[in-house]
């Protein structure tokens, strides 16, 4: 039979039960603003039985374990998302930079193209005056100095960019670090067979963080995680981290490399493949486009300036031993950055096209210049509007991808929310539920206590 020591023993051990379970919410309820924290739920299990003369006794509740709620196959994709995301918000910035070089205004390349050809229209009503002759110049000049803005402008961000990756790599380095201690924490308190749940959680916030600069892979093994690239690079392996570096290139930039490979290339998502995208593929692609505009352009300028007499008579152009109208470009490449006026002189300005000062028939060879394919088939005009038209594509492109990835991840983080975040209501209904028990119990002992006192006072 059971005795009232062993009645004692159950309502003793359902206060310590309850006494966890009270534990375990009042823990998830201070940290339920607790970034990455997992809520825990206390698992309760009834005592194995003894049997009596045939006779089935329970022996109570058991604290089995307290659990730590979480869905790993869903933090993969969070992961995945993170990193998708990661990408596209470093590419889209870097695309709104750069987009804001080609915002239309009374300044930009395509109003100053617009505006050097119109002094040219006005140099042909007045070919001999010398202030109109000026104002060609300076709209020469004008242009000149947009090319060389934008692109200096461009080159600059592309430094930025070049700094940031450097900057992210380091951060990387630090994180990989911070999880690889953690790896070791972990292992050691379930080597111990004790809950790492607290140290788990700060785990996947920084695998988190790692994930929104580089692509991340997780693999569990006995020895903790393993975290690599997706093309295999190893980032952590248990208990050690793997650094990784730069390099300069011949070109300045700065490629990535773990343990001597360069993996600039291959890196897919992450902030880190955003950046170098936006640095080696967007604005190098924004700065040849320039250099052929402004390589076509001061070269057909500068040969219609060849056909005709400056206002002393004499044949324009360098070979004839005047002045090109543009700085000639040695080549392609830089162009834009280098694009400058070649003459100070108004009077030099081939604007005859018989030697005498009156005349302006090469002003119409020059003028002619506005609707040629300079560039890809196209006018001076067109191409540009084609540099343009694309930088906005890719920012509303990609910002199309940025709100679709950030609508997933979102959906994601709810669906996380749902099984691992706190709810206060929930906790509360939990509290009073492990109270009721625990108070329920506390009377148990109380009456068995007092009916130990009249069994001890019988024996007296």
């Amino acid at each position: 039979m059971s005795s009232l020591f062993g009645m004692l023993s159950i309502a003793t051990g359902a206060l310590q039960a309850e006494q966890g379970a009270l534990d375990t919410t009042a823990n998830n309820v201070s940290n339920a603003n607790t970034p990455g924290y997992s809520r825990l739920r206390p698992v309760l299990a009834e005592s194995d039985p003894f049997v009596v003369g045939g006779v089935t006794y329970g022996t109570g509740v058991t604290l089995q374990k307290i659990e730590s709620l979480r869905d790993p196959i869903l933090q993969l994709r969070i992961l995945e998302e993170t990193q998708q995301q990661g990408q596209l918000n470093a590419f889209v910035s870097a695309a709104q930079q750069a987009q804001v070089q080609f915002i239309p205004s009374s300044s930009d390349i395509g109003a100053e193209i617009l505006n050097f050809f119109s002094s040219l229209s006005q140099l042909s009503a007045d070919p001999t005056s010398i202030p109109v002759r000026q104002g060609v110049l300076t709209a020469a000049g004008n242009l000149a100095n947009a090319f060389h803005n934008v692109a200096t402008n461009l080159v600059q961000q592309q430094s930025n960019l070049n700094l940031t990756v450097s900057q992210d790599v380091q951060q990387v380095n630090t994180l990989t670090i911070q999880i690889a201690k953690l790896n070791t924490q972990i292992s050691e308190m379930q080597g111990v067979n004790q809950d790492a749940s607290a140290l788990v959680d700060k785990r996947d916030v920084l695998i988190g963080q790692l994930s929104r600069l580089i692509d991340v892979s997780e693999i569990k093994s006995d020895n903790g995680i393993t975290l690599t690239t997706s093309n295999g690079t190893a980032l952590v392996v248990g208990q050690q981290s793997f650094a990784l570096s730069t390099q300069t290139t011949g070109s300045g930039q700065l490629d990535i490399y773990s343990q001597g490979t360069d993996i600039t290339t291959r890196l897919t998502s992450g902030e880190l493949t955003g950046l170098v995208q936006s640095r080696d593929q967007m604005i190098p692609g924004l700065l040849n486009r320039l250099d052929t505009l402004a390589y076509s352009l001061a070269t057909s300028l500068n040969a219609a300036n060849t056909q005709g007499y400056d206002l002393n008579g004499h044949l324009g152009g360098v070979a004839n031993g005047g002045q090109d109208l543009f700085v000639a470009p040695p080549a392609q490449q830089g162009a834009a950055l280098n694009m400058a006026v070649g003459t100070t002189d108004p009077a030099l300005l081939a604007a005859s096209s018989d030697g005498s000062p009156g005349s302006n028939g090469n002003v119409a060879n020059l003028l002619a210049v506005q609707n040629q394919p300079v560039a890809s088939g196209q006018t001076p005009t067109e191409y540009y509007s084609t540099i343009v038209s694309g930088i906005g594509n890719d920012v509303s492109n990609g910002s199309a991808e940025l709100s679709s990835a950030q609508s997933i991840l979102n959906q994601l983080q709810d669906q996380r929310n749902s099984i691992s975040a706190v709810s206060l209501n929930e906790e509360a209904a939990f509290m009073m539920q492990y109270q009721t028990a625990y108070d329920a119990a506390a009377r148990v002992v109380t009456t068995i206590n007092d009916m130990l006192k009249t069994v001890i006072n019988m024996g007296g």
